[in-house]
């Protein structure tokens, strides 16, 4: 019998850890600074290593930003969680436009629906969600369900990119803690993966 393992890992009164993809976004609006639009294709590579129950895989990761998401399209996610929770979230979240890639390296991958980038004190963190979970059969560990149905990223550039990593859920979904009325994120399976080797590629 496949044995769930569910970790929260995200909390919206907590700190800017990996998971918080989206929801500081809902805090903080006015702070995030538009990236200027870029002639090309940024591309960004790293290593993924598993913890947890996958401590020991790894596997590599290739993202391609065509484009990043507006203040528009998040009002858009935001009414569509605020009204319809997890759900009408990811439905929204499927009739956006495609701002790029994500995929494991080798694969075609699927698409990036909402990408974001803030600036930090050496450099930048660039979020992004995908409206289907990244296919890995090794990172699920103990099965998937239909239910975590969001794979969400966290990549740290910094202007030294021996300094630069992130995070990564393979399978997630947001919603609300019955308790603290806090929007979560949950990581279905083996967690979430540390990014490791992080380099931008021309």
């Amino acid at each position: 019998m496949i044995k769930k393992l569910v970790s929260r890992v995200l909390t919206l009164a907590g700190s800017l850890a990996m998971a918080a993809i989206f929801v500081p976004s809902i805090c903080n609006v006015a702070a995030q600074e538009e990236p200027k639009p870029k002639p090309k294709i940024e591309t960004i590579q790293a290593q993924a290593m598993g913890q947890l129950t996958a401590t020991g895989k790894t596997f590599n990761v290739t993202v391609r930003i065509e484009s990043y998401s507006t203040p528009e399209d998040q009002k858009i996610l935001i009414d569509a969680f605020t009204s319809g929770g997890h759900n009408a979230f990811v439905k929204a979240l499927t009739k956006m436009k495609p701002r790029g890639r994500v995929a494991i390296t080798g694969t075609i991958g699927y698409q990036v629906a909402y990408v974001r980038s803030f600036p930090t004190e050496t450099g930048r963190r660039i979020r992004l969600i995908t409206d289907r979970p990244i296919k890995f059969r090794e990172a699920y560990n103990n099965g998937r369900s239909t239910d975590y149905d969001l794979s969400a990223m966290e990549i740290n550039i910094d202007n030294d990119p021996k300094k630069s990593d992130g995070s990564l859920i393979v399978a997630g979904k947001f919603l609300v803690d019955k308790k603290t009325q806090q929007i979560t994120f949950e990581s279905y399976g083996s967690g979430p993966w540390r990014l490791v080797n992080v380099m931008e590629r021309d």
